[in-house]
C-alpha cells in the first residue's frame, strides 16, 4: 500500500523518500492525533488563563517581552507569517518540499507543539492532494530554525503566495479551492509551531544523502570498469588487507569490487603486468570507504532529526509547563551537512584522477592517447577530463563549511546562527557535480574497453556495461560529446543502473 502512517517517532529515510519523491500518501496515527490534542487544551487553557507564555500570548524573538491580548492573537499569527515570507531565489524542488511538508507534519505528530489537529490534518491534505507551496530556496540562518522558507509553506495554507498544482504554478488560494482544501486562519501558537524548525535543512539533506548512498554504489561499479580498460591489479582488494584495518566502510567497498568484477578476464593480478597500480586504483576501498563511513553517520543523525521536536517552546502536557529552548538550532545537522558535502567531493576528486588515467597516455597502461584511435584530427575524451576537473574544482569551493560561519539576527537576541540550509544546499550541489563526474568516468572506461578489447567483464561490469552501450555508441570519430554525457548521467541517476547489477551479483554494501 503506498501509504505510511507518521507518529512523531518512527519515520526512516526510505519512508520519507517514498513520500517526497514516490508520491506515498501519509496520515497521522491515532496516538499522535491524541497527542496533538492534549497540547492543544494545554494551550488553550493558558490562552483563557491569560498567561505569559513566549509564542503564544508574547511576540516573538526580540519582541518576545511584548504581551499580546486574545482580541490580537490571529493577527498575531498571520502578521507572523505574512513578516516571515522573506525567501528568494529559485523555488526548491517540488520533491524537496513534499519532503518539508511531512517532516513538519511528523514534528507536530509528537504533540510538543500546541497546534490544532485540524491545523496538521490542512497540511497533510495538501501534501496527500499534490499542493506544493512555491518555496524559494535561499533566506535560511538555520535558527531560529528554517523560519523564512517555512513561511512560505504556510501562506498557502492561509490562502496566499503560490503553489504548484498539476504542476502548473498560480496563487496558493486557487490551488487549494482546485484541490477541495479550505484554507484556514491560524490561532494562538500554530504560526510558530509550523515555522519553527529545521525542516527544510533536513528535507534537502535527507534526499541528498539517500541519493548520495547510491551514487557511493554507482561509484564502485565506475571504479571497476576502469580496472578492467587499466587491467588493474585486483589483489590489493584481498579481504585480508581490509579486515586488518577494520573500517567497515573500507571492507565492504573492497567486497563489492571483487564482486562486481568476479569472473573478469580483463583485471591482471600483482607481478602479471606490473607491481602496483597508483593509488586511484589501488586505494579504492579506503577513499569509497571513508565516505560510505560519512554518509552512515549522517544518515544516523538525519533519521534522529526527521523524528525530533524542533519547535519553541515546547508544550509538556503531563507537568503543564511550556518551556523555551533552542531545538530549532540547526547546528546537530549543519556540522554533519557540511561533512556530507566533503564526503561526496571526494568520491568526485577520485573519479577524476581515474578518468584522467584512462585518457593520458602516459598513464593509461597503453591506451591510446585519449581514448581515440585517430587521434590529431580527433580529440576524442580530451575535454571530458577537462569538464571533470572542472566540476572537481568547483565542488572544491562549495565544501567549504557553512557551519564555521554565524551573523548575529534579531537585535542580537538571535546571536549564534547554525547555517545549515546552506550546508545541505551546497551539498546537493556537490552531489550534483559528483554524479555527472562519476557519470563521465563511466563514459569513458567503457571506450577504453573498446579499445583495450573486451575479452570478457565482470558479471557486475558487464551488466553496467551493457547498460551504457544500448545508450551510447562506442566513440569513433569526434561528436557532441555532452550529450553522451548527459545520456550516462541519466542512466546512473535511474535506480535500474544500480538494481540491475545487484540482481546479477547481489547487493551491494
Amino acid at each position: 500500500m503506498d501509504r505510511i502512517i507518521i507518529d512523531g517517532e518512527s519515520l526512516i529515510l526510505e519512508d520519507f523518500v517514498n513520500v517526497a519523491r514516490y508520491n506515498y500518501k501519509a496520515e497521522l496515527s491515532v496516538e499522535a492525533e491524541n497527542k496533538i490534542n492534549r497540547a492543544r487544551d494545554l494551550v488553550e487553557k493558558m490562552v483563557s488563563e491569560s498567561r505569559v507564555v513566549y509564542g503564544i500570548t508574547t511576540g516573538f524573538g526580540k519582541f518576545s517581552d511584548v504581551v499580546i491580548n486574545c482580541k490580537e492573537t490571529m493577527q498575531l499569527q498571520r502578521n507572523l507569517i505574512v513578516s516571515h515570507s522573506c525567501g528568494v531565489g529559485k523555488p526548491l524542488d517540488e520533491e524537496i518540499v513534499r519532503g518539508i511538508m511531512l517532516l513538519r507534519a511528523n514534528a507536530l505528530a509528537k504533540g510538543y507543539s500546541g497546534i490544532r489537529l485540524s491545523t496538521v490534518n490542512i497540511l497533510l491534505e495538501m501534501l496527500n492532494k499534490g499542493v506544493h507551496p512555491i518555496i524559494p530556496e535561499k533566506g535560511s540562518l538555520g535558527a531560529s530554525g528554517d523560519l523564512a522558507p517555512l513561511a512560505h509553506m504556510v501562506l498557502v495554507m492561509i490562502g496566499e503566495g503560490e503553489a504548484t498544482y498539476n504542476g502548473v504554478r498560480m496563487s496558493g488560494k486557487e490551488a487549494m479551492d482546485m484541490a477541495g482544501i479550505k484554507t484556514i486562519r491560524l490561532v494562538s501558537k500554530e504560526g510558530l509551531a509550523l515555522i519553527n524548525g529545521t525542516q527544510v535543512m533536513t528535507s534537502i539533506g535527507a534526499l541528498t544523502v539517500y541519493d548520495g548512498i547510491k551514487l557511493l554504489k554507482t561509484a564502485d561499479i565506475a571504479a571497476s570498469l576502469t580496472l578492467e580498460a587499466l587491467n588493474g591489479i585486483v589483489d590489493a582488494f584481498d579481504e585480508r588487507v581490509h579486515k586488518v584495518r577494520g573500517h567497515v566502510g573500507q571492507m565492504s567497498t573492497a567486497k563489492n569490487l571483487l564482486r562486481i568484477l568476479q569472473g573478469s578476464k580483463m583485471t591482471s593480478r600483482q607481478g602479471q603486468l606490473r607491481v602496483q597500480d597508483p593509488y586511484s586504483l589501488r586505494c579504492i576501498p579506503q577513499i569509497h570507504g571513508a565516505s560510505k563511513d560519512a554518509l552512515e553517520f549522517i544518515k544516523n543523525k538525519v533519521e534522529i532529526e526527521m523524528n525530533a521536536a524542533t519547535d519553541n517552546p515546547l508544550i509538556f502536557v503531563d507537568e503543564e509547563e511550556v518551556i523555551s529552548g533552542g531545538n530549532f538550532h540547526g547546528q546537530p545537522m549543519a556540522l554533519p551537512f557540511d561533512y556530507l558535502g566533503i564526503a561526496l567531493a571526494e568520491i568526485a576528486n577520485i573519479s577524476e584522477r581515474r578518468l584522467e588515467r584512462l585518457v593520458n597516455p602516459s598513464l593509461s597502461n597503453n591506451l591510446p592517447a585519449f581514448l581515440t584511435s585517430k587521434g590529431g584530427v580527433n580529440s576524442g575524451f580530451m575535454i571530458v577530463q577537462y569538464s571533470a576537473a572542472s566540476l572537481v574544482s568547483e565542488n572544491k569551493v562549495l565544501a567549504h563549511p557553512a557551519s564555521v560561519d554565524s551573523i548575529p539576527s534579531s537585535a542580537n537576541q538571535e546571536d549564534h546562527v547554525s547555517m545549515g540550509t546552506i550546508a545541505a544546499r551546497k551539498a546537493r550541489e556537490i552531489l550534483d557535480n559528483a554524479r555527472k563526474v562519476v557519470a563521465m568516468e563511466i563514459l569513458s572506461a567503457c571506450q577504453g574497453i573498446d579499445l583495450r578489447g573486451d575479452i570478457g567483464l565482470g558479471k557486475g561490469t558487464q551488466v553496467a556495461y551493457s547498460m551504457v552501450r544500448k545508450e551510447v555508441e562506442s566513440l569513433q570519430c569526434d561528436r557532441i560529446m555532452n550529450i553522451d554525457i548527459n545520456k550516462v548521467e541519466q542512466i546512473i541517476k535511474n535506480k535500474d543502473f544500480v538494481n540491475n547489477v545487484e540482481s546479477e551479483i547481489g547487493e551491494l554494501a
